[in-house]
């Protein structure tokens, strides 16, 4: 089997994220925390509650006697992987014109992506769209056997200790900072927390915290970064729009325990050779390309990947839910 290194084998992980850069912003903004794993089910986290404080103590003759042990449940939480694919196909002919264009021709070069090359760009970009849309709305469906549609979940639907009831209502002050203090609690350590926001929600967040400076050209704010006490030491929280988030819901994710995983997937269509150890992590790819046998006068493939989400402890995000979606 080719190796991930030679010339034929690519891996396209990296246009993955780079032509899904504008439609999965968080996606992109993720990326480089990439994992690979060699299981379809993917361990996420180790939850447990250790209870709040208290000043608990004792006396000096019940502390020379014996007592029971404090003891405390370990629950593993999983995700899954899914399986993503995008056929691709152009014919002969269209391969053919590269010198031909419509509208205004001003370049003599003839340069421009062949017509299966388009199409493999598009895919990656519809690949990234949809998982976007499943780091974030994912609905879970664990393995049973190969009929399985097996699908990851989102943050739509693992958060569950820190939320918020709009009931309705716009987007405020006070159901961000109601959130913080949940999430505080919790223990969300705040390291690199952004609010992901549809189009109307983050302006919403323009109107709460913006203020308009004088100026005789320009008027309106666009706020990307705003302060909420109690949100780490900063207290600063970033603003992210993404179009696959909910147009009733916001969420405040923790992204530095976020990531895309991969189950890596054989780099060619050769497969493993009888007698060869395949290793995933080495002779694998995160997203490959498949070239279809030839059955006529076109040239064709799929893309394929396998990516799961490692959210980490989901007390560590929080959402607000059943906002109002228009003024």
């Amino acid at each position: 089997m080719s190796s991930p290194m030679d010339s034929d084998t690519l891996n396209y992980r990296g246009l993955l994220f780079a032509y899904g850069a504008n439609a999965a912003p968080f996606l992109a903004s993720i990326a480089s925390k990439s994992k690979r794993v060699g299981s379809w089910s993917v361990p996420i986290s180790n939850n447990y509650t250790p209870g709040g404080g208290a000043q608990t103590t004792v006396s000096e003759d019940t502390a020379k006697s014996d007592a029971a042990a404090n003891t405390v449940t370990l629950a593993q939480t999983y995700n899954v992987c899914q399986i993503q694919w995008y056929h691709v196909e152009s014919t002969f002919k269209k391969e053919s014109m590269t010198g031909q264009f419509s509208g205004l021709n001003v370049d003599s070069s003839g340069v421009a992506l062949s017509g299966i090359a388009f199409q493999k760009k598009v895919g990656l970009q519809k690949l990234a769209k949809d998982l976007e849309f499943s780091l974030i709305q994912g609905a879970y469906t664990g393995e049973t056997d190969s009929s399985t549609n097996t699908k990851m979940r989102g943050l739509k639907n693992a958060i569950s200790t820190n939320t918020v009831a709009a009931g309705g209502l716009k987007l405020s002050k006070t159901m961000i900072e109601e959130l913080v203090r949940e999430m505080v609690a919790s223990g969300a350590p705040f390291t690199d927390p952004v609010v992901l926001c549809n189009a109307f929600n983050i302006q919403q967040l323009s109107d709460i915290y913006g203020y308009a400076p004088m100026d005789r050209n320009m008027g309106g704010v666009y706020i990307r970064d705003f302060m909420v006490p109690g949100a780490g030491g900063s207290g600063i929280l970033t603003a992210m729009y993404s179009p696959q988030v909910p147009t009733d819901e916001v969420y405040i994710v923790e992204r530095d325990v976020c990531a895309p995983v991969f189950c890596p997937v054989p780099a060619n269509t050769e497969g493993i050779q009888i007698g060869q150890r395949f290793d995933a992590s080495i002779d694998g790819v995160d997203v490959g390309y498949y070239v279809k046998s030839q059955l006529g006068a076109v040239v064709g493939g799929f893309l394929y990947m396998q990516p799961s989400f490692d959210y980490g402890p989901e007390m560590y995000h929080g959402s607000v839910t059943g906002l109002a979606t228009s003024a």
